[in-house]
């Protein structure tokens, strides 16, 4: 510890010396057409850097011992915005610590309050990677278009983003089961009365090593509820944005599946029944269509779900290898007890970030438990992804435009 922060300290200059460092990947130079420019952003050439002292700085827990969100780096990410002070301030890394507000800040009483969820990783070759962290950029800059906070240049805090993820490197678990997670979080901190757009906004970004996000099981799939009682997004909601109020209402659902036994929630939407997530996840389903094809399918950005970065991803791959056929549409619980009745449902699965690929075993419907044969398929296509998308980001596949490393 005492030899890397000597090294995180002979740096000559620690704004410049990211620039040199980081080798930033062909994905992250195009621009999308449809995604937030800022007329004015922070920058990383502003950045400023505070380190710890040595007894600040905290025991790494063994990997073998991760649980998700529990432990926390030894720095932090704050960037403040200020529209009386021509809008954004210069970032700051500091010692991780609390934070102050005034109790009339419109995160606590209005929930203006956006985040990200992303991950460093340890490659086999010891080198850093982030994954597809522009894509995260543009969904935090659209969140943040729906609540009515500043947008930013999502290339500079990216860069910021790398800058800490150097000074606390050696918190990222030198394992390829265990990962580093990053969560950016945007709150409104106007200390006014008033649903009206926050005038004060802090950007800060936490760090945490994880493990697995489910806790271990002795079944070989996560189980779900699905209740019609319970919806996590309607048209014309926020439920394609990543912000707080998405999640806090899901907790009495979550809690009765636990009670039930269960992992997670199959969120359903209508009178259809029409399935749209899984907890915090993204869905997937494999089955035998019309034609006798393997087809693999999921919901579409039709405003009821999140535009997840892995879901891109598993699009994107199995497109690419034209394996089976890929569909984009809706899909309700009539339909899913039609092909199990048929057995031509193969496979359901969730895929996000935190939960990277999670097969489904059960699904609670209506008091019936149908069991999901996920797990049971000789050469599955859940399997085939995750193998590919965890190559990708522990670095097996090396030199792959997804991947942004940190040299």
């Amino acid at each position: 510890m005492v030899h890397l922060r000597r090294k995180i300290l002979s740096f000559g200059n620690l704004i410049n010396q990211l620039q040199q460092n980081v080798r930033w990947s062909s994905s992250l130079k195009t621009k999308d057409k449809n995604s937030v420019q800022p007329q004015r952003s922070f920058k990383y050439a502003d950045l400023t850097v505070c380190l710890a002292d040595l007894h600040q700085l905290n025991p790494k827990p063994d990997v073998k011992e991760l649980l998700f969100g529990k432990y926390f780096t030894d720095h932090m990410l704050k960037i403040h915005y200020y529209e009386s002070m021509n809008g954004w301030q210069a970032p700051e890394i500091m010692p991780f610590g609390n934070i102050v507000l005034h109790p009339a800040a419109k995160v606590f009483h209005y929930a203006i309050e956006l985040f990200e969820g992303m991950k460093a990783y340890r490659g086999v070759d010891n080198k850093i990677r982030l994954f597809r962290p522009e894509l995260n950029m543009e969904r935090m800059n659209n969140s943040a278009m729906r609540i009515g906070l500043p947008s930013f240049r999502g290339e500079e805090l990216i860069k910021c983003i790398c800058r800490l993820i150097t000074i606390d490197q050696e918190w990222v678990p030198h394992s390829t089961a265990s990962s580093l997670y990053i969560r950016p979080t945007f709150i409104g901190i106007d200390p006014t009365l008033g649903v009206v757009a926050s005038d004060a906004a802090l950007l800060y970004v936490i760090m945490s090593p994880v493990g697995s996000y489910f806790h271990a099981t002795k079944q070989p799939g996560i189980s779900l509820l699905a209740d019609p009682r319970y919806t996590r997004s309607w048209p014309g909601g926020c439920g394609s944005s990543k912000v707080g109020s998405n999640y806090g209402p899901t907790i009495p659902a979550q809690q009765l599946a636990s009670e039930k036994g269960l992992h997670q929630v199959l969120w359903l939407y209508g009178e259809d029944h029409e399935i749209t997530e899984i907890g915090a996840m993204n869905v997937f389903i494999v089955y035998i269509n019309d034609n006798g094809e393997r087809e693999l399918l999921t919901p579409p950005l039709n405003g009821l779900i999140l535009p997840g970065i892995v879901r891109n991803s598993l699009l994107s791959m199995a497109r690419q290898w034209n394996q089976f056929r890929v569909s984009e549409r809706s899909i309700t619980m009539k339909e899913i007890t039609r092909l199990l009745s048929e057995n031509r449902l193969l496979e359901i699965f969730g895929a996000g970030t935190a939960g990277i690929i999670s097969p489904v075993s059960c699904v609670e419907f209506l008091g019936q438990k149908l069991h999901i044969p996920t797990t049971e398929q000789s050469e599955p296509i859940y399997q085939m992804l995750k193998k590919h998308l965890l190559d990708i980001q522990y670095g097996v596949i090396p030199e792959h435009p997804w991947s942004l490393v940190i040299e």
